[in-house]
């Protein structure tokens, strides 16, 4: 049996970026529903190694930290967005510490502050080599003893729904239905508001970083309802997830090459300063397409990142995880170079939000990688996501904090209707596109892109659509065709914009245009030419 349920907020999503503003609005007495996917912990955030970029040495500033960001952005970062960020971050460590979490400190008690690709200064926050994993740890057990936080662990959101007036067009968000994945059933959650914080859409990719949840729901829930998105042609690849065969998403943390790790062809020769003056440490669009390039001149399945010239204790006390998780695989990092490969990481594009983190939809919040806010331009730089997602939940809570009063409560809404469904029969039919969906966008729409690849990317993935449009209406919805549908839009949505893109820029490299042009300074937005959510169909005017 399907159950509703109604909280002033709703968070979807349970990363950093999610529980930031279930905890902070709970600090306030708000009542909050978070929404995990799978197991609150299991998200990107846990999987995170790097740390978090803040200023937080005198010998730095912001006005650097900003610099850096500009510049690693290829032209594309929107400045007031980048200092708003960059100058909220101390505040940012300072309630992670207070939410229980705790970063490596140096002899001195001071911060030890490591330095990544494309930062001019040593200004990484970090917990060993398992930054994401504190964070994470931390706040859900805080969140777990929250008086006014009320979890639903194994709940896939499946769509948003917003009031509509006949003649006068749709208005506010007043709820979702939800996938409870234990039962089967979709239930019924209505709020006030509700945010978005379900992360991005690397799996969209055959090769990636990311844990399996990053399928692009919260990215194609919102464009269906009616958000527009922007820049989803920049989807980073991280330069070193370890090539294995038994190996699924290992990341090779960027602060490996921060304190002197090399990348190396096989036979033995440094390759990165023949790229770029930074080397090893440019941002990480240089470094994948450097790798990419030399894997397809010389035929190569992967390269080599060594760091064995270092001390064995030094690599052992900076990179205790990684070291270990590579000892499972026979390799001994403090004595050989480690094999790796670019995989897809990061999307730097997404919903677009504003620095309160609305999105064109009223009472619609979004925040963390499933926005567009400006910040990361046509490249992310290292560390500056998770920063992203506490400064804009900050944003977020502080503009609730200041209209929940005056939103209107939900209506009722009506129960989710599977009167004209069955069970499917045929789920290889879903298995069958997954896998194509991810092989083609691996093949023409990856590292190196051209017109005539993403001509043939669009073909398949309309053909595609088709097929999942006509399966979804027929049968039952499981978490397996949510993410399916999800990932083919997302799809769709990046190679649109990659065509749109006539110019090389930072983490979109295309043969035919491989100059960046003044005239494409600008981001790539994409407006939904249709409203296909859910609706509630109110009578009389809009509240």
């Amino acid at each position: 049996m399907s159950e509703e349920h109604s909280f002033d907020v709703i968070v979807i999503g349970s990363g950093a970026a999610g529980l930031d503003v279930a905890l902070q609005l709970d600090a306030a007495g708000v009542e909050v529903a978070v929404l995990s996917k799978t197991e609150l912990e299991e998200t990107n955030t846990w999987h995170a190694q790097g740390g978090i970029a803040a200023v937080l040495d005198d010998a730095d500033s912001f006005e650097a930290h900003i610099r850096d960001t500009l510049i690693a952005g290829a032209g594309l970062c929107d400045e007031e967005v980048v200092r708003f960020v960059v100058e909220h971050a101390p505040a940012a460590i300072a309630r992670l510490e207070r939410y229980g979490a705790r970063f490596t400190r140096a002899d001195d008690g001071q911060y030890h502050l490591t330095r990544e690709g494309g930062h001019s200064a040593r200004r990484i926050v970090h917990a060993a080599d398992a930054t994401g994993r504190e964070m994470e740890e931390s706040m859900a057990a805080k969140a777990r003893r929250a008086p006014h936080i009320t979890i639903f662990e194994q709940h896939m959101a499946v769509d948003l729904i917003r009031e509509h007036v006949p003649g006068k067009g749709y208005g506010r968000i007043v709820g979702v239905y939800v996938l409870n994945r234990n039962s089967g059933r979709v239930d019924l959650f209505r709020a006030r508001a509700i945010v978005l914080a379900t992360g991005g859409a690397s799996k969209v990719y055959l090769y990636t970083t990311n844990p399996d949840i990053t399928t692009g729901d919260g990215i194609a829930m919102a464009w269906r309802a009616g958000c527009r998105v922007a820049n989803m042609e920049f989807e980073q690849f991280h330069p070193t997830c370890l090539y294995h065969p038994q190996a699924k998403a290992q990341l090779i943390s960027e602060a490996v090459r921060g304190e002197g790790g090399r990348l190396l062809l096989p036979n033995g020769e440094r390759f990165m300063p023949r790229f770029d003056e930074r080397a090893e440490l440019a941002p990480r669009d240089i470094v994948a397409r450097a790798i990419d390039h030399e894997m397809k001149r010389l035929g190569i399945d992967h390269v080599y990142l060594d760091i064995s010239h270092k001390p064995a204790d030094f690599i052992r006390s900076h990179f205790p995880n990684i070291y270990a998780a590579l000892l499972k695989f026979g390799i001994d990092m403090t004595r050989e170079p480690i094999p790796v490969v670019p995989a897809a990481h990061y999307t730097c594009g997404g919903v677009m939000v504003d620095m309160r983190a609305r999105t064109d939809i009223e009472n619609l919040y979004a925040v963390g990688e499933v926005t567009y806010t400006g910040l990361h331009g046509a490249n992310r730089m290292a560390s500056n996501s998770l920063l992203e997602c506490l400064v804009y939940a900050e944003a977020a809570v502080h503009d609730l904090l200041a209209r929940l009063e005056d939103i209107p409560p939900p209506p009722p809404l009506p129960a989710w209707d599977e009167s004209r469904v069955t069970d499917s029969d045929e789920m290889v039919v879903v298995s069958h596109n997954w896998d194509e969906i991810r092989r083609f966008m691996w093949d023409y729409v990856g590292i190196v892109r051209t017109t005539k690849r993403l001509q043939r990317a669009r073909n398949r993935i309309t053909l595609l659509q088709q097929e999942i449009a006509e399966y979804y209406g027929g049968f039952r919805v499981t978490s397996d065709l949510l993410e399916l549908r999800n990932l083919a839009l997302v799809a769709e949505l990046i190679i649109t914009s990659a065509l749109r893109r006539k110019e090389s820029r930072g983490l979109h490299y295309t043969l035919d245009y491989p100059e960046p042009r003044e005239s494409q300074r600008h981001p790539t937005i994409l407006v939904p030419d249709r409203f296909w959510g859910c609706e509630f169909m109110l009578e009389g005017h809009l509240s």
